[in-house]
């Protein structure tokens, strides 16, 4: 039963989502200029960068794989 409600309310359009256009309220109520200037210069962003992130993930997976392996192989 809950199933055949549920189509029924499917195919009544009783869901229909969100809205269509998003909007912001930092677009609302700050003058572009404001905007501009907060949107992140990408070159001069003195954080840590994804990059260098993402690398230290793969070589710290592979280092417990390795691990593992060692584990496995010599107890």
């Amino acid at each position: 039963t809950d199933y055949n409600q549920l189509g029924f309310n499917l195919r009544s359009n009783i869901f229909q989502g969100g809205a269509l256009e998003a909007q912001s309220l930092m677009k609302d109520s700050y003058t572009p200029d404001i905007i501009k200037k907060a949107t992140r210069d990408p070159n001069n962003w003195y954080g840590r960068k994804t990059d260098e992130l993402g690398k230290w993930h793969q070589k710290n997976a592979l280092n417990l794989n390795l691990q593992k392996a060692f584990e496995d192989k010599y107890g």
